[in-house]
């Protein structure tokens, strides 16, 4: 990386000793407490971040949100409706031709994952009501495309970019990939869970309980994929950002804006695609959504699929050349 250096930094010849000047290294024990203290406030910050998400999640709990969960039945649907994230989220860490992630900090990301969806919870509710109080009504679609997406995404990244990222085995670009998709599958598993609680809660009961847990467990079903995918392309983005820190800014909010993107369109076609399909293909709206989903998600599945074996060929090729050879010395003659 070529920083930039002060001009005394650039035409020092290692000749003058620029400690405290225009250079600096821990010496003394002022450098020392600093450095301490700049560590305090980063574990800090990091734990109250959690804390507040923890505070949050436990919260929904309490308030009955997702109070249900304790019953063995609700607790199988949603691990049932979280399985089609879960096998896309594996296949994007199936492909990740370098060294293997570690369990610890992909179970981690995940629980960021699950835990940071609180936020999203309480952003989505709160920026509208702000921007009201300014006398602006978003629409439906501007909801989407200016809160949902970007916050959805951004807290999604948060979890990647507050645990796995500062490790030193995030040693690859597409290990963004990898982190992205198990925090999308973490948010997805969480926002399955209050959906099907609150779809059971609003039941009338009895056999109406199984049918609204069933209905909407499957609709979460199909919806979960598209968080992963979302995500993994944030990820892969923040992952480029690790290893071109110049640019690092551009680079991931670029990768925002994909998934952001990608997030909010799928929200507002939901509003009248699957009733277009189900008329064209003459089946119910749940048909008109599956084929929506299949469709939506073919494509920019297909889209990460193309970038992630781009990486994997990249990797191959420069794997593949033979290492360049030294020139022979005096020594070697």
């Amino acid at each position: 990386m070529d920083r930039r250096r002060d001009p005394v930094q650039a035409r020092n010849d290692e000749g003058l000793d620029l400690y405290d000047v225009v250079d600096w290294e821990q010496r003394t024990v002022l450098d020392s407490l600093a450095v301490a203290l700049h560590q305090t406030l980063i574990y800090t910050t990091r734990a109250f971040v959690v804390l507040l998400a923890l505070f949050i999640l436990l919260g929904e709990v309490a308030l009955g949100t997702l109070g249900s969960l304790t019953e063995p039945w609700i607790g199988g649907l949603i691990v049932l409706s979280a399985i089609p994230a879960l096998g896309l989220a594996a296949y994007v860490w199936r492909v990740d031709i370098t060294t293997p992630e570690p369990l610890s900090l992909l179970v981690g990301t995940f629980l960021l994952g699950v835990l940071f969806a609180g936020f999203a919870g309480v952003l989505n509710t709160v920026l509208p009501e702000i921007l009201a109080s300014y006398g602006v009504d978003l629409t439906l679609v501007a909801f989407f495309f200016l809160i949902v997406g970007p916050v959805e995404e951004f807290v999604k990244l948060l979890a990647v970019r507050l645990y796995p990222f500062r490790d030193d085995r995030f040693d690859a670009v597409i290990d963004g990939a990898v982190y992205g998709a198990v925090a999308g599958l973490g948010f997805a598993t969480i926002e399955n869970a209050i959906y099907i609680t609150r779809n059971i809660a609003a039941a009338d009961g009895g056999q109406n309980l199984l049918l609204a847990g069933t209905g909407i467990s499957t609709v979460r079903a199909l919806a979960g994929p598209g968080h992963v995918i979302y995500a993994a392309f944030a990820g892969y983005y923040l992952g480029m950002a690790k290893f071109n820190p110049d640019d690092a800014g551009p680079i991931v909010v670029k990768g925002l804006l994909i998934a952001a993107i990608i997030h909010a369109s799928y929200n507002s076609l939901t509003l009248f695609a699957p009733d277009l399909l189900a008329g064209l293909a003459g089946t119910s709206w749940f048909g008109g959504f599956l084929l929506f989903v299949i469709l939506f998600d073919g494509v920019f599945g297909y889209l990460l699929y193309r970038k992630l074996q781009a990486y994997r060929l990249a990797y191959k090729r420069v794997h593949d050349q033979p290492q360049p050879r030294s020139e022979p010395t005096d020594f070697d003659a």
